[in-house]
């Protein structure tokens, strides 16, 4: 993984500080690249595991169609309301399709970790409940750029 920070290094969060932000955090948007080039976002839950972003996603959805025909895909996770609270992340890289699709709960090791995760996470619950319509995406981003303007000068 790279770190991007070309300007900013000061409100960078350091690796202990962005796995506990992305441990915490709910909510990610997920960017994929139509057909004609244009862009997509979507909104997704996810699970970190301090290496990968874990996105469990409808495998009827655009976003789906759209990563099978180019793995590419951005992901910003942010938090804060008022600018001295911003922080966030953008991870980038190729998604990797994980498990059986729709996922009905077929063993899977490699999944075994995250469904434990995300199922505590979400449902709180010890194992996740599989609805035949989601399944898994592994983003190991290549690229990592985060902020935490908690970090600026109060003034």
């Amino acid at each position: 993984m790279t770190v991007t920070q070309r300007r900013g290094r000061r409100i960078m969060m350091t690796p202990a500080e962005l796995d506990a932000f992305l441990t915490e955090q709910r909510t990610c948007r997920v960017a994929t690249v139509s057909a004609d080039g244009r862009p997509h976002l979507s909104a997704l839950w996810f699970a970190w595991d301090g290496t990968a972003l874990w996105l469990y996603s409808l495998t009827r959805s655009r976003r789906w169609a759209e990563l099978r025909r180019d793995a590419r895909l951005a992901v910003i996770v942010d938090d804060g309301h008022d600018y001295g609270e911003l922080r966030g992340a953008e991870l980038s890289g190729e998604a990797v399709f994980v498990g059986e699709a729709p996922r009905s709960g077929a063993p899977c090791p490699e999944l075994d970790a995250p469904e434990r995760t995300f199922a505590a996470k979400y449902f709180g619950l010890d194992a996740m409940p599989h609805d035949g319509r989601h399944a898994w995406l592994r983003l190991t981003p290549d690229t990592v750029s985060s902020w935490d303007f908690r970090k600026l000068p109060q003034g």
